[in-house]
């Protein structure tokens, strides 16, 4: 399946395939559709806010981002290159067990419709999208990981990232 057109800009930022290279994009390669589509929508439409990506999707359709969820979500995911800590990771494992991060993001954190796949994930990503949802910068979410974030140490967003980030 060949990129649609409109992916031109976007791998520009996250990559070939839709695996990023440069830890401040996300990957999107082997995200759901639903989730990418929403996002979309969400800078789009104002409910999610960043300078570059608000830009990005302005002028996108809902045919646009729907076809480019469907060709990220086709995409496949490759490894982040990231060196955990192995004692963060268990620390991390522990903490998502203990705020129940399974229940939305499944286990493996493979996630589900509109909710991320971050199994893989940069760590510098992670980070900040917790932080975000923590300081409430980011607030697309329905409530739901701004009140877990908002619950979170500096040291367990670094656990969980790490751990998060560790899975492949």
């Amino acid at each position: 399946m060949s990129p649609p057109a409109k992916a031109e800009a976007c791998v520009a930022c996250h990559g070939p395939n839709g695996n990023s290279t440069d830890p401040q994009y996300p990957i999107l390669a082997g995200q759901s559709w639903r989730y990418i589509y929403i996002q979309l929508k969400d800078f789009n439409e104002g409910r999610r806010k960043d300078p570059l990506m608000s830009a990005m999707a302005a002028g996108l359709t809902r045919d646009d981002m729907i076809e480019l969820g469907n060709w990220f979500a086709a995409q496949k995911q490759a490894p982040n290159g990231f060196k955990a800590d192995a004692a963060k990771v268990a620390a991390g494992s522990k903490k998502t067990d203990e705020v129940l991060c399974p229940m939305c993001h499944l286990g493996g954190f493979s996630g589900q419709n509109e909710i991320p796949r971050v199994a893989g994930q940069h760590y510098a990503y992670i980070v900040k999208q917790l932080n975000d949802f923590k300081a409430r910068i980011r607030t697309n979410d329905a409530g739901s990981m701004t009140s877990v974030a908002g619950t979170l140490s500096s040291q367990d967003i670094d656990n969980l990232a790490h751990y998060i980030a560790n899975l492949n």
